[in-house]
Order: structure tokens, then C-alpha cells, then sequence
């Protein structure tokens, strides 16, 4: 099993926004970064965990759990010419972006802010705490651990 980290801004969709889908199952479509589309594509599984991020927020931090159920497929927004994702060099012959379905699991009572992970000695290897812009980044096992116990 992995684990990961996924960002997105809380008011384009946010932890209440998935839980509110049907299913409280969504796909994690948009992403047009190269080394988070192989991970969508090439290493997400089925049941891999996720911390599920609010970036540009007062504080950014983790808001709740999700999980994967469904594993990389093409991601159709970039062949939608309406949609702020489309990308003339993909299509259905040939995709160049993939996405994820994620399914909601916990939101937690509150934000584990980035100050607070910076706070924590056993975090400063994870990836979100060295500058990563990445919006899906890996998470070492022990780090989602120590993440969830802060939420407890």
C-alpha cells in the first residue's frame, strides 16, 4: 500500500466538497504537472491512502483522510475545449493526463496546519515540508501515521 498527499484549494474543492459527492467518490481531474500525472498513472492503487491537503488556505494544512478506489485512467477534461483543463496536445488516441477517483473517509475536527507539521521533528524529511508544489506528492507510511495521531 502507498500513501499520499493530494492539494486542493477549499473552495474549488475542498474535504466537504467530496464528502458531498455521490458516493462521496470523485475524480481528482486538472492536474497538469508531469511527475504527478506518473504518480496518478503509474503508482496510485487501488486502496492506497490518502491526507487530502487544503492549499491556499488561513492555514493551509491537512483537513481530513480519503482513500483511492479507482486507479489511473485518462483524464477526459483535457480533451474538453470548454473546460480550463483542456489541452489541444491530448486526446482520446493519444492522453497525456490521468486521474484518480478518491473516496472520502474522515474530515478531521481541524486543520493540521503546515506550521504545525513543521513543528514536528519526525516530519522534516516529508516531501510537503521541503518546498514541493506538487499537488500529489508520496507520504512515507510513518509520516500518515503521525498525521492522523496529531488529529486525534
Amino acid at each position: 500500500m502507498n500513501y499520499w498527499l493530494m492539494k486542493s484549494e477549499p473552495d474549488v474543492f475542498g474535504i466537504k466538497h467530496l464528502q458531498a459527492a455521490p458516493n462521496k467518490t470523485e475524480p481528482w481531474d486538472g492536474v497538469r504537472n508531469y511527475q504527478a500525472r506518473n504518480f496518478m498513472r503509474d503508482t496510485m492503487k487501488k486502496g492506497d491512502k490518502v491526507l487530502f491537503y487544503h492549499s491556499n488556505a488561513k492555514p493551509p494544512g491537512v483537513a481530513g483522510l480519503a482513500v483511492v478506489v479507482k486507479e489511473g485512467y485518462p483524464d477526459h477534461t483535457s480533451w474538453d475545449e470548454g473546460c480550463k483543463y483542456y489541452d489541444p496536445k491530448s486526446s482520446p488516441e493519444n492522453p497525456r493526463w490521468f486521474m484518480v477517483d478518491i473516496q472520502f473517509k474522515k474530515e478531521f475536527k481541524r486543520i493540521i496546519s503546515l506550521d504545525e507539521l513543521r513543528q514536528v521533528p519526525d516530519l522534516k524529511d516529508m516531501v510537503l515540508l521541503n518546498r514541493s508544489r506538487l499537488s500529489v506528492q508520496p507520504v512515507a507510511k510513518e509520516e500518515y501515521d503521525i498525521i492522523c495521531a496529531l488529529a486525534k
